[in-house]
C-alpha cells in the first residue's frame, strides 16, 4: 500500500510516497481502508525535525487522525464492526496511508450524515477545544480570546466558546477575509496577530472587517478572562497583558515555536492580578472522557449544529503540497489527504 514518510526532515520536499505492506489488525485491533486523513499542525512541526529530540527518526509517517471503513478485525475484537465507518485516532503519526491498523478503543462510529473529511477535521480539534476550555475554567458570561484562530482547533474553540456562553469571543488571524469568515462561526471581534488594531486597515475590527457592534471599539472588551493560544511562540508573553486579573491562558500548540524561556516573568511581574498559565495536552484526558465527546460532537456535526471546515482536499500522494499550504499560512480549517 502507498504510505507517506518522512524521508529528510525539514522542508516538506522532505516526504516523499513509500511502499508499505498492508498491516494485519493484532489481538484489540481494527483494520481501517483510509477515506481521509487530516492534516495538522503537529505534523508539519514533527515534520521540519523540531521534535527530533523527542525520538522521531527519519522514516517516519505522519497523520494522527483518519476516518474510512473497518475491513478487518483482529482477536477478541466483535465481528459487527466490519463494515461500520469510523474515525480513529493513530497516535502522533501513521496516518498517513492507506490503511492502518488502530486498537479498537480509538475507534469511533461516524453518523451516516457525517462525511470521512468532515470527521477529520473534528476528531481531536474538537476534543481540543472543548477539554481546552474547561481546563481554564471557563464559565458562561466570561470572555474568550482565541491565538491563531484560522486553524481547526481554534475554529471549534470559536464555535464552542460561543455555545457555551461566552459574553465575547475575540480571535487574531491574519486577514480580513479570514476575520469575516471567523464572524460567521460566532467570532464578535477580530484583532491583528498582536492582539491589537494597531495599523490594521479598516481600523476597529483588527482585520478591516467592522466596527461598532459588528466588531469595533465600543463592543471591545477591555480585556479577556481566558485565552486559548495555539501559537505560542516568541510573542506569547505579551498576550498576558490582555487578560483581565485572574485570567487564564492555556497553550494548546506552539505551531509558531517555543516561548521565550523567561516568559514566566511577565506572570511574576503582574503578581497583584493572579494571572495563571497552562499548557494542555488531550494525552491527559480520560480515554472514555475523549471518546464521549467525540461521539457528541460528531453526531452535533452531522445535525449541522457544528460547523467543520475543510480548506482541501488533496490526493495522498500530494502531502508534499499540503504542507507547503500549511508553512505559508494559507490554510483555514483543515487540508484533508484522500488516498
Amino acid at each position: 500500500m502507498k504510505a507517506i514518510a518522512i524521508q529528510r526532515y525539514g522542508a516538506p520536499e522532505g516526504l516523499a510516497v513509500i511502499d508499505l505492506p498492508v498491516p494485519a489488525p493484532a489481538a484489540g485491533q481494527v483494520l481501517i481502508a483510509t477515506e481521509a486523513a487530516g492534516v495538522g499542525g503537529v505534523d508539519t512541526v514533527i515534520r521540519s525535525g523540531a521534535l527530533a529530540a523527542y525520538g522521531f527518526k527519519e522514516g517516519f509517517v505522519p497523520g494522527s487522525e483518519i476516518a474510512g471503513t473497518v475491513t478487518a478485525v483482529g482477536d477478541g475484537v466483535d465481528a459487527s464492526w466490519i463494515g461500520r465507518r469510523v474515525w480513529a485516532f493513530t497516535g502522533t503519526g501513521g496516518g498517513y496511508v492507506e490503511q492502518v491498523a488502530v486498537p479498537v478503543r480509538e475507534a469511533v462510529p461516524l453518523p451516516a450524515d457525517l462525511s470521512a473529511a468532515d470527521a477529520v477535521t473534528l476528531g481531536t480539534s474538537g476534543a481540543v477545544a472543548h477539554f481546552a476550555l474547561a481546563h481554564a475554567h471557563f464559565a458562561p458570561g466570561e470572555t474568550v480570546l482565541v491565538r491563531g484562530a484560522a486553524g481547526s482547533i481554534g475554529i471549534m474553540t470559536v464555535q464552542l466558546a460561543v455555545r457555551a456562553g461566552a459574553a465575547a469571543v475575540a480571535v487574531t488571524t491574519s486577514s480580513a477575509e479570514r476575520g469575516d469568515r471567523l464572524r460567521k462561526l460566532g467570532a464578535t471581534r477580530v484583532l491583528d496577530r498582536s492582539g491589537r488594531d494597531d495599523g490594521v486597515p479598516g481600523g476597529g475590527g483588527g482585520d478591516g472587517s467592522g466596527s461598532g457592534s459588528d466588531g469595533g471599539t465600543e463592543d471591545a472588551p477591555a480585556g479577556y478572562d481566558v485565552i486559548i493560544d495555539i501559537v505560542a511562540g516568541h510573542d506569547m508573553p505579551s498576550f498576558f497583558d490582555l487578560l483581565n486579573p485572574n485570567g487564564r491562558l492555556v497553550a494548546v500548540g506552539v505551531v509558531a515555536g517555543q516561548p521565550p524561556a523567561d516568559f514566566g516573568t511577565k506572570l511574576i511581574t503582574a503578581f497583584q492580578r493572579s494571572l495563571s498559565f497552562a499548557t494542555f495536552s488531550a494525552d491527559t484526558v480520560a480515554a472514555a472522557d475523549l471518546r464521549a465527546v467525540r461521539i457528541e460532537q460528531f453526531a452535533a456535526a452531522g445535525r449541522g449544529e457544528l460547523a467543520t471546515v475543510v480548506h482541501e482536499l488533496l490526493p495522498l500522494e500530494e502531502a508534499v503540497l499540503a504542507h507547503r499550504k500549511m508553512d505559508a499560512g494559507e490554510v483555514f480549517g483543515r487540508i484533508v489527504l484522500t488516498p
